[in-house]
């Protein structure tokens, strides 16, 4: 199911600002990494550059997730979300290991490099931090305003930024006030730590997905109450999600009175179909309706 046109709009938006910040922070910070030589900065630089990727991917998958079923994928196109997701993580790994490395090198050697032009570094660094809570600050508004998950997802990854970005100013400071370069391998190793964290957790997530891990406990329990508690429905069973992408894939058996003419029983399951729909709008809900037992007779 699509968005509506105006939320649509917004969406991607939302997409296309991301990927226009991720592009000036990139070069801001290669600019910076040159002018300063800063492990820090060069942590915060990839941690950019994956943001870059990231919000392609984000755009790509709020443009192609959208598109509707069709006869060669009938249950949509979001798994493409959970694929550009899994190979992020690898990038995120793969970066983070590279800057450990090399901080963990520089302290071994125990001669810190004396960093440069720290004062340059110092307002990079800061314009990085006012573009990323300017767009965390729109990404918020638009994923309240639609209810878009890659948007919201895409958020909580650049407020997770704010702390290399943040971390390389402390490094640049205590470089130009207090004569201690070894401060920015120290941060560059907590950004790398916190990055592979990341990658860990958005890899596992995007691999669930693929693998059709079960929903949240908590959203099947909600089905499961509404279900029920509907009226018409006796009692239900085999209810079964798996995720992809931003959509949760829901069967549900419900049990009716065998006695009722198909158009009421018709009229239940898709009253039941539109509340889960209601409470949980990332569901995409198949409702299958049996006959309940009745008088000691098994339904069917």
């Amino acid at each position: 199911m699509t968005l509506p046109n105006h939320d649509s709009r917004l969406t991607l938006s939302a997409g296309l600002a991301s990927v226009s910040v991720a592009g000036v922070l990139v070069a801001l910070k290669l600019w910076a990494l040159s002018e300063t030589g800063a492990l820090s900065v060069a942590a915060s630089l990839a941690d950019s550059a994956l943001d870059l990727v990231m919000s392609l991917a984000a755009a790509a998958a709020i443009l192609y997730a959208a598109r509707p079923a069709d006869e060669d994928h009938a249950f949509g196109h979001t798994s493409a979300e959970d694929l550009a997701a899994l190979g992020q993580s690898v990038f995120i790994l793969v970066s983070a290991v590279i800057i450990a490395v090399s901080a963990v090198l520089r302290l071994l050697a125990g001669e810190a490099t004396q960093l440069q032009a720290e004062g340059r570094g110092i307002i990079a660094m800061t314009v990085s931090v006012v573009l990323t809570l300017a767009l965390v600050w729109w990404q918020g508004r638009v994923a309240r305003r639609t209810g878009s998950r890659v948007v919201a997802a895409d958020r909580l990854h650049y407020i997770g930024d704010l702390l290399p970005n943040i971390g390389a100013i402390v490094a640049l400071i205590a470089s130009s006030r207090f004569a201690l370069p070894q401060v920015d391998a120290v941060i560059a190793l907590a950004a790398a730590g916190f990055m592979i964290l990341g990658a860990i957790r958005i890899g596992s997530g995007a691999w669930d997905a693929l693998m059709d891990r079960r929903a949240d406990p908590a959203l099947i329990a909600g089905i499961a109450a509404i279900a029920k508690s509907w009226p018409g429905v006796h009692g239900y069973h085999d209810l079964k999600t798996r995720t992809a992408g931003s959509r949760v894939f829901v069967h549900l058996h419900i049990e009716l009175d065998g006695e009722q003419t198909l158009r009421e029983a018709h009229a239940i399951g898709a009253s039941l179909r539109r509340a889960i729909l209601t409470a949980y709008p990332q569901t995409d809900v198949i409702i299958h309706k049996d006959v309940a037992a009745r008088d000691g007779q098994p339904g069917t």
